[in-house]
């Protein structure tokens, strides 16, 4: 794994949560337990969107373990993948989970004016991050027009978000999130399927969102 780096905001605050012990526990806890009895989102289907838009030539933006890269099939045996987070412990987490095909991880800020520059992506994975991100929504659609900048023509952007407003919520959803807010490791307070749709709409001309639970799935291609 190479690593390189951009400038950070108060976005450290979502991702420094991830340290290796929690790290371990990570899929049990989202993908076993959250999404069944928190978000009432299915991660089958978060795989199946995955599935469908993954391409040879891809980045995934928020590391995580590299659960849903470890499952899906690659159209070619060497893809191009880099991961990009803040926190150095998912990068080299979910890069020594995708070893084989010899990763590169990128230290980087989504909310920055200043973006790595990096040659441009077919697909990118973003993946229950932008719930994540500090601030009001409209703050958050820099994160939008940045990774608008890495797609090729044609690319994909897909992935994920939990939805703070305009769902409704079960008293574990409720409790679960409005802790995550105050300890900063979620900041979706105001996010809501208008807002979702609004930071795509900035960024983006054509796009798709679905609804599973709370969370909304999303797709925009450039």
């Amino acid at each position: 794994m190479s690593l390189s780096s951009s400038s950070r905001s108060d976005t450290a605050a979502g991702a420094a949560v991830y340290s290796k012990s929690a790290l371990k526990f990570y899929d049990f806890w989202v993908h076993g337990v959250s999404n069944r009895w928190f978000w009432e989102c299915s991660t089958n289907r978060l795989h199946a969107h995955y599935a469908r838009h993954i391409s040879a030539n891809h980045l995934e933006v928020g590391a995580g373990t590299g659960f849903f890269l470890k499952q899906v099939r690659f159209p070619v045996l060497r893809p191009r993948v880099v991961f990009m987070d803040l926190n150095p412990n998912t990068l080299e987490t979910a890069s020594a989970a995708m070893a084989a095909v010899q990763p590169a991880g990128v230290i980087a800020d989504i909310l920055s004016d200043r973006m790595p520059q990096l040659p441009g992506f077919d697909s990118i994975g973003f993946n229950y991050v932008w719930h994540c991100l500090p601030g009001p929504p409209k703050r958050k659609q820099q994160a939008f027009a940045n990774l608008a900048g890495l797609l090729n023509p044609g690319g994909v952007l897909f992935g994920s978000t939990l939805l703070g407003r305009g769902t409704p919520q079960n008293f574990l959803a409720r409790g679960v999130m409005a802790i995550y807010n105050r300890q900063g490791i979620f900041g979706n307070r105001d996010d809501s399927p208008a807002a979702l749709e609004a930071a795509l709409a900035a960024s983006f001309s054509r796009y798709e969102i679905h609804q599973d639970g709370l969370a909304a799935l999303f797709t925009a291609w450039k």
